[in-house]
């Protein structure tokens, strides 16, 4: 069984003045924060979010099963799921995902964010920041983002990252009902030797169109 490295989880991170942008271990006690956030943004979140195909047994009951799920990956080492607070307010999630060692050392990212915060450069942040934390405390080597080629948000917060596209995978990911087309973006650990925040931050802050959503919403499967 795969287990996480240590240091690696679990983890604070926190960055920025205006605004202060942390990421945290999603928990339990998210629950209201959780289900006001996603209330309030069902049309928005709907076009991005994984789906669970027909016959599929991943559909989680309630946001705390969600939680026992993540945390008995995260302690598997497979899964990261930070909770994204702006100013001590929960705004979304940033999920490390399908971790493999080994060979690989490499991970998926997924992240939703409520719109609400958005046009403050909050998600290209909160990745930026979970990359550096995959890159050093996590040790892995390759980080890969799959985003809708609709998904206009989301492609601003790659190309504020600087990732490059690395190919285009049909039918990939089941969204919003059905099997959908993703772009592919990903970095390696050779690529940023000076942090994915301090490239971010080098590139200047994101404008209202650089926070978006992920290719996969992790806190709806």
């Amino acid at each position: 069984m795969t287990t996480s490295r240590p240091g690696a989880w679990p983890a604070r991170l926190t960055s920025g003045t205006d605004p202060v942008v942390t990421l945290r271990p999603l928990a339990a006690s998210d629950v209201e924060a959780w289900r006001l956030a996603r209330q309030r943004n069902a049309a928005w979140l709907a076009p991005w979010d994984a789906t669970a195909p027909p016959g599929s047994s991943a559909r989680v009951s309630s946001f705390r099963a969600l939680v026992r799920r993540l945390r008995r990956q995260a302690r598997q080492g497979v899964t990261y799921p930070f909770a994204v607070e702006v100013d001590g307010h929960f705004a979304g999630q940033v999920t490390i995902n399908n971790i493999v060692r080994g060979s690989a050392q490499f991970a998926s990212v997924g992240y939703w964010l409520d719109q609400r915060f958005a046009g403050r450069g909050v998600m290209p942040r909160a990745v930026a920041m979970a990359m550096d934390h995959c890159f050093t405390a996590a040790g892995l080597h390759r980080l890969e983002v799959a985003i809708r080629p609709e998904n206009s948000n989301s492609l601003r917060v790659v190309e504020k990252l600087g990732l490059a596209e690395v190919g285009f995978a049909p039918r990939f990911l089941h969204i919003d009902g059905a099997w959908r087309d993703h772009r592919i973006y990903a970095v390696t650990v050779e690529e940023c030797p000076e942090g994915m925040l301090a490239r971010l931050e080098g590139r200047g802050s994101a404008g209202p169109a650089g926070d978006g959503l992920g290719g996969v919403s992790p806190g709806t499967r």
